[in-house]
């Protein structure tokens, strides 16, 4: 099993990626759980547009990228978990909470920090969230979350298969805590004990912003709960939260041109 995820990692990761975009287009489709303030078609387009050119541009500066980081630390023996003997299944879930760990911190840093966030807000600035939001980021902070996690990877030295699972999961969580979607009460609560539910993570994307500086896991709510970053529900409840950020409640954020040059607008 190992081997043909790592034989078939581009197969596997692709299949995936369409799969739930487009089980959660159909699915926020048929059961929406917050209206819309601005058609699709224009916003469709510049998010999915966002995410080619950041593909594009990772292959480009990254050729080996996470997963070559991962085989290049193995054949090294470099690397925390290369120099502890574990059983090989503990490895690998080992180095996978530690990535979701790590990732979850690196977006905690992405909203104290503020050249970072003049990036992570082309993210937030999108005035609907749904699974096309996941989508949503810079090339600029793209590239350098390739290279927090190419360190990461080798510095931990999480196994191939270990980086293959993560960077899966952390795309397919994503798009579906993303995803517009109407969850029934019960399920959402069951979830997410230990899951972010589109309803979580919908919370983060508010623009009151001590809803925005909360709920910054991307696949468990663990670490949430943990390092306290927890909230249930939005003040002004679900139909009534504004999505965004209060300063840019216009058009504006659907255009492709206009979220590119964002971080680099001085404020007025």
């Amino acid at each position: 099993m190992t081997d043909f995820i790592t034989d078939n990692e581009g197969m596997l990761r692709m299949g995936v990626f369409i799969s739930i975009l487009l089980l959660m287009m159909a699915a926020e489709t048929m059961l929406p759980r917050k209206a819309r303030v601005q058609k699709r078609t224009k916003r469709w387009i510049s998010n999915m547009l966002l995410v080619v050119m950041d593909s594009l541009v990772v292959r480009l500066l990254f050729p080996i990228a996470a997963v070559g980081m991962a085989s290049f630390a193995a054949a090294k023996g470099w690397g925390l978990l290369n120099l502890i003997n574990l059983p090989n299944w503990l490895t690998i879930l080992a180095a996978v909470i530690i990535l979701d760990m790590m990732i979850y911190w690196q977006h905690v840093i992405s909203h104290k920090w503020k050249p970072l966030w003049a990036l992570h807000k082309v993210h937030h600035t999108d005035r609907d969230i749904d699974v096309t939001t996941a989508l949503r980021f810079h090339p600029i902070e793209i590239i350098l979350s390739m290279a927090f996690k190419m360190v990461l990877v080798l510095a931990l030295g999480a196994p191939v298969i270990a980086v293959i699972i993560f960077e899966i999961l952390l795309n397919g969580c994503a798009m579906f805590n993303h995803s517009n979607l109407r969850l029934p009460r019960a399920i959402d609560k069951g979830l997410r004990v230990f899951l972010v539910t589109p309803d979580m993570h919908r919370i983060h994307h508010s623009t009151v912003e001590r809803e925005t500086n909360s709920n910054y896991g991307f696949s468990t709510s663990l670490w949430d709960r943990l390092f306290q970053s927890y909230i249930p529900q939005p003040k002004a409840g679900h139909d009534d939260m504004v999505i965004g950020l209060e300063e840019h409640q216009t058009s504006s954020p659907a255009n492709l041109l206009w979220a590119l040059v964002l971080p680099f607008k001085r404020k007025t």
